[in-house]
């Protein structure tokens, strides 16, 4: 099988393509940045707008797509980024779903910001009304309707909405990635809103697999990609000062209207479809996630700030 995966340098997008070619998958990956070359895996380095001969014949002859890219950040707020979503997520999507033939199974990455929150004290299910709250959140709505588009037209097109996702890579603006920066150097772990708001912390490795067996599921539409399990925010710092041996200090700083209080995944359709659903070692988790960065940043102890 050829498998395509545009946003391949991204953090789900390496986990993604190297699963698939540990798993004996011939991948093509294309991304605006370069990548280093790997066994199996072709790079593209490419704008997926950029018109570029190579990006089409990849969609158009694989075996399965994967379609990663984006502009990502629940909280970005810098100028022109209303833009980015608009160009990143809803043109790039249009794009891809035109690109890729109406058979070929294709799987999209939303997220479950769609949802605005667990609400009910019940985890969010595939069938809620959505209620997205800020841009992110609303970009992701309408690249789910561009795949609605696709399916109405007798296409393949699974939308995944991913959960917290966390693990070796993870992007330095997330949260976990935010405090383990933050604890090496000796700084105030800032907390957004409350120490018991929850997430629903998914790996990243898990992510990937699910990925890949809904690829071969073909399943029409939403699918959630989480535990349905939440750990509270103050657990999550917790579990860093244990794994780095620190003390930690924290400090609630004011949410922003994005930031919803809790997530957590129902994941009954994916267990149907896949047969099962991720887990979430929380310690283990971040174990690894501060293991992966390790030499790159040494540790500071806070002893030794002044």
């Amino acid at each position: 099988m050829t498998a395509v995966v545009t946003g391949a340098a991204g953090f789900v997008g390496r986990t993604l393509v190297s699963a698939l070619s540990t798993a004996g998958e011939r991948v093509i990956g294309i991304d605006r940045e370069p990548q280093p070359a790997l066994p199996g895996v072709h790079m593209i380095t490419a704008d997926l707008l950029g018109g570029d001969p190579a990006v089409l014949a990849a969609l158009a002859d694989a075996d399965a797509v994967f379609h990663l890219a984006g502009c990502p950040g629940v909280r970005g707020e810098t100028p022109g980024i209303a833009m980015r979503r608009y160009r990143d997520n809803l043109l790039a999507t249009a794009f891809v779903t035109a690109a890729v033939p109406r058979r070929t199974p294709l799987v999209v990455t939303s997220s479950s910001s769609v949802y605005g929150g667990a609400r009910h004290g019940r985890p969010s299910r595939e069938s809620d009304q959505l209620r997205p709250r800020g841009g992110y959140a609303e970009s992701k709505l309408l690249v789910e309707r561009i795949c609605d588009s696709r399916i109405e037209a007798g296409g393949i097109a699974t939308v995944v909405r991913p959960f917290t996702v966390a693990g070796e890579g993870q992007r330095p603006d997330m949260a976990l990635a935010r405090w383990i920066a933050a604890a090496r150097a000796g700084r105030v772990l800032v907390v957004f809103g409350s120490r018991t708001r929850s997430r629903d912390v998914t790996d990243v490795r898990q992510v990937a697999d699910a990925l890949i067996a809904l690829a071969a599921h073909g399943h029409p539409g939403p699918v959630n990609v989480g535990t349905g399990t939440g750990h509270s925010l103050a657990a999550m710092v917790a579990a860093i000062a244990e794994a780095l041996d620190l003390d930690v200090e924290t400090a609630v700083g004011q949410a922003q209207p994005a930031e919803v209080a809790d997530t957590r995944a129902d994941t009954l359709l994916l267990r149907r479809l896949i047969g099962w659903a991720p887990e979430t070692d929380l310690p283990a988790l971040v174990r690894r996630q501060i293991a992966a960065t390790a030499a790159a940043t040494p540790v500071v102890s806070i002893e030794a700030v002044s």
